[in-house]
């Protein structure tokens, strides 16, 4: 269960502007581009989703996903009162509505899929973000990721839904083996092969000068961690670039997407 992480009295009393910049390529390899984003803003909802199943069925997917928790979040957030929260039992509203949009959109996807036996196996990863006032809630299916930069400090905030690091978290593999490992692809949790998932949430504080990148594997995949403030300092739609050109200069072999919200 998500935690609260203050006191009532103890909330920051100002709710920071968030605003973001994005942009997804095809890469140097591939001739289609399954991945799709969404960033809103007004809402304050940020998806980076990055479809498989070929055939364009990936496409859809992940487009078909993004729409979904687009549509569940902007009909049911205006409802929480969150622009002012000041109790768990709203930002357990907050993160129920963003993990119950993210299993819309597996039904959705496996729905369709289950109607074309063409689309049969599409799925997509799914990774976002939702502000909650001066808080944000994450989501997380497969191996896109949300990542904090906070000063010198990178977080990860999600966790990888794939063979290599479930082996790894049990021990299994060292850091060397995953590296060499033939799995690398293989997830084990995506948006749409079932009817349900298990949807990872989390929550955490907004920071003035905060910044929050979601990515595809398209991206992180070339990316060392300790890259990231560097690339990320120039801000807005400058770094977004500096993000896409770094993946495609180190091969390319997958679609890329990129969101960098800032906070101020």
């Amino acid at each position: 269960m998500t935690k609260f992480p203050y006191a009532a009295e103890s909330m920051p009393a100002v709710t920071p502007t968030l605003r973001s910049y994005g942009q997804t390529d095809v890469g140097q390899r591939r001739e289609v581009n399954e991945d799709a984003f969404l960033r809103d803003d007004d809402l304050g909802l940020w998806v980076v989703a990055d479809g498989m199943g070929g055939h364009a069925a990936g496409e859809i997917a992940s487009q078909e996903a993004v729409d979904t928790i687009f549509g569940m979040v902007k009909r049911g957030k205006p409802q929480l009162g969150v622009e002012r929260i000041t109790h768990e039992d709203q930002l357990q509203a907050a993160t129920r509505l963003l993990e119950g949009a993210v299993q819309a959109a597996t039904y959705m996807v496996f729905g369709l899929a289950e109607l074309d036996a063409h689309k049969s196996g599409m799925g997509t990863t799914i990774s976002c973000m939702m502000q909650v006032g001066p808080l944000a809630v994450t989501a997380q299916v497969g191996d896109s990721r949300v990542y904090r930069v906070r000063g010198d400090e990178v977080t990860q905030l999600t966790e990888d839904h794939t063979l290599i690091a479930w082996q790894l978290k049990q021990g299994f593999i060292t850091r060397e083996q995953a590296k060499k490992s033939r799995h690398k692809n293989v997830i084990t949790r995506a948006v749409g092969n079932r009817d349900y998932v298990q949807v990872d949430t989390g929550v955490m504080d907004l920071q003035l000068g905060d910044q929050y990148l979601l990515c595809s594997d398209g991206l992180h995949g070339y990316l060392r961690r300790r890259e990231i403030p560097e690339l990320a300092a120039a801000g807005g739609s400058d770094s977004v670039r500096r993000f896409i050109d770094i993946a495609n200069s180190r091969g390319g072999k997958d679609n890329i997407t990129a969101i960098l919200v800032e906070v101020s």
